[in-house]
């Protein structure tokens, strides 16, 4: 009998030990998700996430201050809102191109003729849609990089930070500091980043016409080499994007069926400099989106 007992107990170990090391392995966290894909990536990585539906949430270094590129054209334009609400511009105010404010990068007013004159709305929506580089200083001409820095603070977003026109000129009081020379056109955190969505999402910003006003434009940019890489047409996707030769960012709302998911991912110090879809920045961002998309789902 004793040796019927010890013989039962041995083969309920061995069943037991067998399932464990055939059966499904626990899930592993989207922190180890993450960390894996970013192993051995030449880059640094930045990243604050938040489905805005059930308040899960992501951050790798959300609140360390980056360089923001284009990006800094969303808090831009929030500025240029508030000032039409507040009455200092009007969406027809006549904005000139002459040969002196045209500058180079991204956009299609430095193929326009000399002194072509455009409306201030016709600005900010090239300045989001096309990210046109010469409609952002034509916008920033006439609202001032202080006032939207101040919009800003006024929001609670202290780590955003308007510097100055592209390629220079247009100073503003935090551009003229020196430790945010570094910064270039602008600065940010990923957490600040997604705040401001947050904010544009609940009707937050100036107010719910304007915020609503303000996602639909970011809803037509046309950049998704990023977080709105091969996006089913299903899922509508509210971003905007920034590069320069060693960073890409991207930031914006992905309206996917598990919750609205806001993002912001920015990588600096890339080894490579490539102008292109395949650049190794945007497909990190590609990658680490739907990665972040599938952990942050309901």
């Amino acid at each position: 009998m004793t040796r019927k007992i010890a013989l039962l107990l041995l083969l309920c170990s061995l069943g037991i030990s067998a399932q464990t090391r055939s059966g499904p392995k626990p899930a592993r966290s989207l922190d180890d998700k993450v960390n894996q894909t970013l192993e051995g990536f030449a880059g640094k990585v930045f990243i604050y996430a938040k489905n805005l539906d059930t308040g899960r949430e992501y951050a790798l270094r959300a609140d360390e201050h980056v360089r923001t590129a284009s990006t800094i054209k969303l808090p831009i334009m929030a500025e240029v809102y508030r000032q039409i609400v507040a009455g200092k511009v009007a969406w027809d105010d006549e904005l000139v191109l002459t040969k002196a404010k045209k500058v180079s990068g991204s956009g299609v007013l430095f193929e326009f003729s000399d002194n072509t004159k455009i409306d201030l709305r016709t600005a900010v929506n090239l300045m989001i849609v096309v990210s046109d580089n010469t409609a952002t200083n034509l916008v920033l001409d006439r609202i001032g990089a202080d006032s939207v820095n101040e919009f800003m603070d006024a929001l609670g977003l202290s780590a955003t930070r308007s510097m100055r026109k592209v390629f220079g000129g247009g100073d503003s009081r935090a551009g003229l500091e020196p430790q945010n020379k570094v910064f270039g056109l602008g600065r940010s955190s990923a957490r600040d980043m997604v705040r401001l969505l947050e904010k544009l999402e609940r009707g937050e910003v100036v107010s719910k016409a304007a915020s609503a006003e303000m996602i639909a434009i970011l809803k037509r940019q046309q950049y998704k080499d990023g977080i709105g890489r091969a996006v089913p047409d299903f899922i509508s996707v509210a971003s905007k994007s920034g590069a320069l030769d060693r960073l890409r960012s991207d930031l914006g709302i992905i309206y996917t069926r598990r919750g609205r998911i806001a993002m912001a991912i920015t990588i600096d110090d890339l080894r490579v400099v490539a102008y292109d879809e395949e650049n190794p920045g945007l497909a990190m961002i590609w990658k680490l989106s739907q990665i972040l998309q599938e952990g942050l789902g309901r």
